[in-house]
């Protein structure tokens, strides 16, 4: 997989911090509602891996366009996915969860056995929605 997008192509490699998520899922919706809650500098922007821009981005890293089993995290173009992109999210969040990055010692694929045992089973353990989540007024200027 390619870990850089080209700016000149991809428009989101701009953002200096996107998270990219199934729109549909429960459980990234609350990874989401997460996110918003801790970080207060509101560094993060949001979009749903189902939008236009996330699917060209998905087939251009050569990842699936319908079976989302990770979450994409942009940091100008750079991209990072499952553990990775979960703990460099986590570093960035207000209180104690950076402390949770010292996790990234552990080698990668150890730390996404994890992470692919939960995205298999994140639908049974909390559902999926009908539609992609719609954010609410005060959370707008967030998502893209």
């Amino acid at each position: 997989m390619n870990d850089q997008l080209d700016p000149s192509v991809h428009e989101w490699a701009k953002y200096e911090r996107l998270i990219l998520f199934d729109g549909v899922c429960n459980w990234c919706n609350a990874w989401v509602n997460f996110v918003i809650d801790h970080d207060p500098g509101r560094q993060f922007k949001l979009g749903t891996l189902q939008s236009e821009q996330a699917q060209r981005i998905l087939r251009d890293l050569d990842l699936s366009a319908t079976d989302y089993q990770t979450f994409l995290l942009l940091e100008e173009g750079r991209v990072s996915t499952k553990s990775t992109a979960a703990l460099r999210v986590l570093r960035q969040l207000s209180w104690w969860w950076p402390l949770y990055y010292l996790c990234v010692l552990v080698p990668a694929p150890i730390r996404d056995v994890v992470y692919d045992f939960v995205a298999r089973h994140r639908y049974q353990w909390m559902g999926r929605a009908a539609t992609c989540r719609i954010p609410t007024q005060e959370e707008r200027d967030r998502f893209v």
